[in-house]
C-alpha cells in the first residue's frame, strides 16, 4: 500500500512537468497534415503553386516570337526576288539604250547645227564641218590612252595594261560656213609628242573637211583631279571653261579616224561602249532568292511538329 501511495504521488508530481515540456498528447488541431503530406502550422495559409501558369505563358511567348521570326525572315527571299525583277527591267532599258546609241553612231553625218541648244539631243551623232585649225591655242586632255578595241579585248580582265599614256589634242576650229569657232578633239598623241614642235608635219594648214561626233560637257567624277587651265592640263570636258580660254563656242566634236594625218594625232578616239552587267545581277538576286527560300522552307514548313 505504501509503495502504491508513493507511485501515485510521483505521478501526480511529474504530470504537470511532462505537460509543460510537451510530452503529453497534443491536441488534434496542433499538428495538421495536408493531402500532400506537408505539415501545416497554425497561422500559415496554403496557396496553390503557379508553375503551371508560368509554363503556359512562356510557351505562348515562344510561339509568338517564332511566328514573328518566321515572317521577318521571309522578307529576305521576297526582297531578293523584287531586286532580280527590277534588274530584268533595267536590262531591257539598257539594251534599248545600246541599240539607240549604235543606230546614232552609224547614222550618216549631218551638217553641224549652229545653235548649241540643238546639240543637247545629238551626242554621239556624226556631224560634218568645213574650216581651218588654230594650232596656237591647243588644249591637252591628259592622261589618256589610245582607244584600241582589239587591244582592249586582248587585255580584258587583266590588272595592268600595256597601253601607252599620252594626251588628246583639242584644237579650236573655225567653221567657214557657220562663222563660229568650235573645239575639235583631233585625237591621241603619246606623251613624247604632246609638244607641238615635235609633230610639225601633223599640223594641218588650210581649209579641211571634217567628220566627227558631237560630245557634251562632263561633270567631274569622284577621284578625278580638277582641271588645271594654267598648266593646260584638262582631266574632263568642261566646255564652258575651254571655250572661255580659247575664244570658241562651247561646241565639241571628236574627229573620226579618217582625219588622221602622218605625224599628227590619231583620230577616232570616241569610246561608245555602255556597260551591261545586268545579267550578272539578275543571276545573283534570283539565286539568293532561291537559296533563302529553300532555307526558309526547311526551317519553318518542313520541320517535325513539336520540335
Amino acid at each position: 500500500m505504501a509503495a502504491a501511495r508513493r507511485v501515485g504521488l510521483c505521478a501526480a508530481r511529474l504530470g504537470p512537468l511532462l505537460r509543460a515540456a510537451g510530452a503529453g498528447p497534443a491536441p488534434a488541431r496542433a499538428v495538421r497534415r495536408s493531402v500532400l503530406g506537408v505539415i501545416s502550422r497554425p497561422g500559415l495559409l496554403w496557396r496553390p503553386s503557379r508553375c503551371g501558369s508560368s509554363s503556359a505563358g512562356a510557351t505562348a511567348a515562344k510561339t509568338e516570337d517564332d511566328s514573328f521570326l518566321q515572317w521577318f525572315l521571309l522578307l529576305i527571299p521576297v526582297t531578293a526576288f523584287g531586286l532580280g525583277t527590277w534588274q530584268v527591267q533595267r536590262r531591257k532599258w539598257k539594251l534599248q539604250l545600246i541599240a539607240e546609241l549604235e543606230s546614232r553612231v552609224m547614222a550618216e553625218p549631218i551638217p553641224l547645227p549652229a545653235d548649241p541648244m540643238e546639240l543637247q539631243n545629238l551626242e554621239y551623232r556624226p556631224v560634218k564641218v568645213r574650216g581651218h585649225f588654230d594650232h596656237s591655242k591647243e588644249l591637252y586632255m591628259m592622261p589618256r590612252t589610245m582607244v584600241d578595241p582589239a587591244r582592249e579585248a586582248r587585255e580584258a580582265g587583266r590588272l595592268s595594261s600595256a597601253a601607252e599614256s599620252g594626251a588628246y589634242v583639242v584644237t579650236p576650229f573655225r567653221c567657214t560656213d557657220l562663222g563660229v569657232t568650235i573645239l575639235v578633239n583631233r585625237g591621241f598623241v603619246p606623251r613624247k609628242k604632246v609638244n607641238p614642235d615635235s609633230r610639225r608635219k601633223g599640223q594641218v594648214e588650210g581649209e579641211v573637211d571634217l567628220v566627227g561626233m558631237v560630245r557634251l560637257s562632263e561633270t567631274r567624277k569622284p577621284f578625278v583631279p580638277e582641271n588645271n587651265p594654267e598648266r593646260n592640263q584638262w582631266h574632263y570636258r568642261d566646255l564652258e571653261a575651254m571655250a572661255r580660254l580659247t575664244g570658241a563656242e562651247p561646241i565639241f566634236i571628236d574627229a573620226d579616224f579618217k582625219s588622221t594625218v602622218p605625224g599628227g594625232p590619231i583620230g577616232g578616239q570616241t569610246r561608245v561602249t555602255l556597260r551591261n552587267e545586268h545579267v550578272q545581277y539578275i543571276l545573283t538576286w534570283y539565286g539568293l532568292c532561291v537559296a533563302t527560300s529553300y532555307l526558309w522552307f526547311k526551317k519553318f514548313l518542313s520541320r517535325t511538329p513539336g520540335v
